[in-house]
Parts: structure tokens; sequence; C-alpha cells
């Protein structure tokens, strides 16, 4: 089996570390490039450069070239790069400061890995990750295929938090729950109607269970009180997106995850539009992962009366903000 490369953009911060540590162990990679602004990075670098793995570790800042030489030759890239959220800061204000950041590794990767499969977990990723598209849309090597917006933690949540509602916290693993939409607040829908396997939580109950797979990162914030945001946790769920994919496109194990994707250029994607009822260009959605990245976009599936209500108020946040990110996407060109 070839090995290949994977970088990290923002590898020296909260998520980033972590996520390296994890990347590195990855048995499909022969190589981790860390870049970040900080030369903080380099002693991340020299860190995990003593794993006993099949990786080689580099680091590199913006000095003497070094996004060009992380992005080189990179089959992957994860971009957890930007500032985190704080106390009372919502995924929207941190769109100004991450939206320039995620337009500068976009314009990066256009040139120096243009084949590269992008996973972005930047925040607000509803409104970042149409900054990346449009920016690699203007560099003409677009590839709907591979780029993804990583809501995995949605995910991981939804599973953890209904195991415990349901009195089995030690088997969240066996819990599988679609979360769709997008990624911030209530955008954020968990499909518990078609958990796997079933689960009947009602009421008050689930009401409190959405909200708190809806606003899981805020829980955070405020138990490390001012001190940082979900990292940990996201850094979890970064690579298991990231093995996922490698699994499918260099393993020969086609999977299906969740993912916040452009909708128009896949196959399945217009039938999302008719499901919901609104012509979104961006969604998360169940995609059959396959060698060329996404094969095709699941249909949501059955949608209870209550997922229904969840869908119709999440709808018009999630469009202003991917009409954000496009229209920030559109006045850098």
């Amino acid at each position: 089996m070839s090995l290949i490369k994977a970088a990290i953009c923002g590898a020296g911060g909260g998520i980033g570390q972590p996520l390296s540590l994890l990347t590195a162990q990855n048995p499909h990679i022969g190589e981790v490039a860390l870049f970040d602004v900080a030369p903080s990075v380099y002693g991340v670098a020299a860190d995990l450069s003593h794993l006993d793995g099949t990786a080689v570790v580099n680091g590199y800042t913006k000095d003497n070239d070094g996004l060009k030489q992380a992005l080189t030759g990179a089959k992957i890239v994860i971009i957890p790069a930007g500032v985190p959220r704080k106390p009372g800061m919502t995924r929207d204000d941190l769109f100004k400061i991450n939206a320039s950041i995620c337009r500068d590794l976009a314009t990066g990767i256009a040139d120096y890995a243009p084949d590269a499969i992008i996973g972005v977990v930047s925040n607000p990723v509803n409104s970042t990750v149409p900054v990346f598209v449009e920016t690699l849309k203007s560099k003409g090597v677009f590839d709907p295929k591979k780029v993804f917006g990583v809501t995995t933690l949605d995910i991981v949540r939804a599973s953890k938090f209904v195991a415990e509602v349901v009195g089995k916290p030690n088997q969240a693993p066996q819990y599988k729950i679609p979360v769709v939409g997008g990624h911030s607040g209530k955008t954020i829908i968990p499909l518990i109607s078609q958990s796997k396997p079933a689960v009947d939580i009602q009421g008050e109950t689930l009401d409190k269970l959405i909200n708190r797979i809806q606003f899981g990162g805020d829980e955070v914030v405020k138990a490390k009180d001012g001190a940082g945001s979900a990292t940990l946790s996201m850094a979890y769920a970064g690579a298991k997106f990231l093995n996922a994919v490698l699994d499918a496109v260099y393993g020969g194990k086609p999977s299906v995850i969740q993912s916040y994707v452009y909708l128009p250029e896949l196959q399945g994607g217009d039938s999302i539009k008719n499901e919901i009822g609104k012509e979104l260009a961006y969604f998360s959605v169940s995609v059959q992962l396959g060698k060329q990245g996404i094969e095709k976009v699941l249909p949501l599936g059955q949608l209870n009366d209550y997922e229904k209500r969840l869908l119709q108020d999440a709808l018009p946040e999630l469009d202003q903000s991917i009409v954000k990110g496009v229209g920030f996407g559109k006045s850098q060109l």
C-alpha cells in the first residue's frame, strides 16, 4: 500500500495539536505536514516526530514558502485554522476573522494541492465552506466531490447524548443518528426518528436532547470558563472524518458519513431541495464515499412532524450564512 501526505493547516492550535496527533496514527499516511502562523508548530512537529508510526511529521510556518512546502503533494488537507469561540461569541462572530484565513488557505490549496481532498473545520462552517468553494472556483480547480464541511462532531454528540438519555452511556458507538442541515445552533437537525437502533424519546426530554446536541459547544465553552472551546472532541471528530474518507478513497472501504457539502454538482444533490422545500446550495447530508470522494448524496429520508419543524426553523439562518459566505468569497475575486 502506498502512503500519502496529509496537511493540517492550523496545526498549532487547540484543535490542531490533538488532530495532528490522531492524523499521524492513520495507517494510510506516510507524511503529515503541520502548518501554522505561530512558530510553536515546530515544537508540535518535533514532539510528534517521535511517534513510532508510519508517518514522518514536519512543521512549517509562513517563512521560507512554508505554506507551499506544507501543501505540495498533499492528498488531503484538514483546516482547523482560525480563532476559537470565546464566551458570548457566536459562530457568526467568528466569520470576519476566519473567512479571511480560509480564503488565503484555499488560495494556497488551489496553487499547490489542487487535487487534494479538503476538510473544513474552521468555524462558522456554514459560511467558511462557501468561502472555500468560491475561491477554488475562481482558480478553476473546484471539485465538489472533494470539499467537505466537517460536521462530524454533531454526529458524535448525537450518539453520545442519545445513549445517555436511554440509560446506556457506555454503548454510544452503537447509536447511529443522522444529523443534517448545518453546523451551528438551530441549523443542526438531529433526526432522532431515524436512530439505529430505534429509540423512543419524546416531550421535554426530546426538547432538552435536541438543544444539547445543537448547543453542545456552548456547554464546553462555559465549562472551560473562557479558557477554550470544544477542542479535544472536535479533534476526535475530525480524525473520525479523516479516517472514513481515507478508508474509502485509499482503502477500498466505501461508507456513508454526514457532511456539509455543495449540492448543485453532486449526484443526488438536486433532490435535497425538493425534500427541504427550498433551493439551498449547501446542506449537511448523508453522502456515499468512494474512491473519488463523494459518490452521491443520499436522501434525507422520512422526517416526522417534530423534525420538519426543526427544519423550518433552521432554513432562514442557514440561508443567511450561505449568502454571507458566498458574498465574501466573490468579493475577494
